[in-house]
């Protein structure tokens, strides 16, 4: 099985039940903060290969949904500099496994060929009536 870099948000039940899906395949998942990741533009970038800019951001990201922010509008560089600014608009999680990086769930999924139950691990966000709590509500600095 695999060692898996897993960026995830805290407090994000979706990310916990990702991560305990990727344990009970047997996979080692060493967690990190999304948040409080020293971030480059460089690196980030590297986690979202040749998907289209819009798919690079988390669509429950407060400012996606109140529209302050429109992926569909946004060139690369312009993208990783919002993300860079607010590392909520990033989709999640972000994983490093094997050499290779990911954006997303599915496309970790895909890579390691693990079949799990999507209902029992969504991919969105488990809150859909009220957005996800900022960084100071979860105790991240």
């Amino acid at each position: 099985m695999s060692a898996i870099l897993f960026y995830e948000k805290p407090g994000c039940r979706t990310n916990a039940r990702q991560r305990r899906a990727l344990e009970a395949a047997g996979h080692t998942v060493l967690v990190r903060n999304l948040l409080a990741e020293p971030w480059t533009a460089e690196r980030l970038r590297g986690f979202f290969g040749h998907a289209p800019v819009a798919t690079w951001f988390n669509p429950a990201a407060p400012a996606v949904k109140a529209g302050t922010v429109d992926p569909s509008a946004l060139d690369a560089a312009t993208a990783l500099s919002l993300m860079l600014a607010d590392p909520l608009l990033i989709r999640r999680p972000l994983a490093e496994v094997d050499g290779q990086r990911h954006a997303g769930f599915e496309s970790l999924r895909d890579r390691l060929g693990l079949t799990v139950d999507l209902e029992a691990v969504a991919t969105g966000c488990s809150h859909p009536h009220h957005p996800c709590p900022t960084p100071k509500s979860t105790g991240t600095p």
